[in-house]
């Protein structure tokens, strides 16, 4: 899939004509789906505080700790590819290190064409599609430890859920208007929109191509929305045995267990 992304629009045309001719095929339940890209060039970029309600939740759990206002920039970090699996893969439970597991579903972005410095208002113009993401966190690690950088906590093995498929940028007419959410073990944990995005993905794309080249291929996770498990009161979260679910309307559904850590 990277390399057909990295190919450009000749032979996005081709296939869409092949796919315009297809008769029939496989069921996608007969198959078992790996992440799309599930080896990138570089880490996934993602942005954090990104729906205001979300950035409230947790500064109200985090008091004078955290920011009084929402940042007038992204607040931008990486998670490796060590972290990405697809659907119905296990995410492998943090012991003995944290017992802490949160879930957080995520839009996320498929870049088509790179560039650097690229301005918002062509931001969608380089898009590929879209693609669902769970940015799952370990959060004493990633809020307590390490001096407060996010990395850590965010970067366990197995902890990046992506898939099933990515549903490219001519399906998805508006982005920003796609109810999303997240259950567990059936309950409903986030029930949002993209709508609420404090900045737009053409924003996102703008930052992060500032100085830095972005290219076909690259991954952005744009974001969670309120409801998860660290603010809530008590703090909930997951456990070896729990089902996680994230959903994007238009995009797709992830289902991943939760498992013990291979010994």
């Amino acid at each position: 899939m990277r390399a057909f992304i990295e190919a450009g629009e000749t032979l996005w045309s081709r296939a869409r004509a092949q796919a315009a001719k297809a008769r029939g095929g496989t069921s996608a339940s007969a198959m078992r789906l790996l992440a799309p890209i599930p080896l990138p060039r570089r880490d996934v970029f993602c942005v954090g505080w990104n729906y205001s309600d979300h950035f409230e939740e947790g500064r109200l759990v985090h008091g004078s700790a955290a920011p009084s206002e929402l940042p007038e920039h992204p607040a931008l970090f990486s998670k490796g590819p060590n972290t990405i699996i697809g659907s119905e893969a296990g995410v492998l439970f943090p012991s003995p290190h944290s017992t802490e597991l949160d879930w957080e579903v995520e839009l996320a972005v498929v870049i088509g064409r790179g560039g650097r410095d690229i301005d918002a208002a062509d931001g969608l113009s380089h898009v590929f599609g879209y693609t669902v993401a769970n940015d799952i966190s370990v959060r004493d690690v990633q809020l307590h430890r390490h001096g407060g950088q996010w990395f850590k906590g965010k970067n366990f093995d197995t902890h990046l859920p992506m898939g099933p498929w990515i549903v490219t940028a001519d399906e998805i007419p508006n982005p920003h208007s796609l109810h999303l959410g997240t259950r567990v073990n059936g309950i409903v944990k986030q029930d949002s929109s993209t709508r609420h995005m404090v900045f737009p993905i053409p924003r996102i794309i703008e930052e992060l191509s500032a100085g830095l080249e972005l290219v076909a291929g690259d991954l952005i996770l744009t974001g969670t929305p309120p409801g998860v498990g660290f603010a809530r009161t008590p703090p909930e979260f997951m456990r070896v045995g729990d089902v996680v679910e994230v959903e994007v309307e238009g995009v797709g559904k992830l289902r991943n267990p939760i498992v013990a850590p291979k010994s």
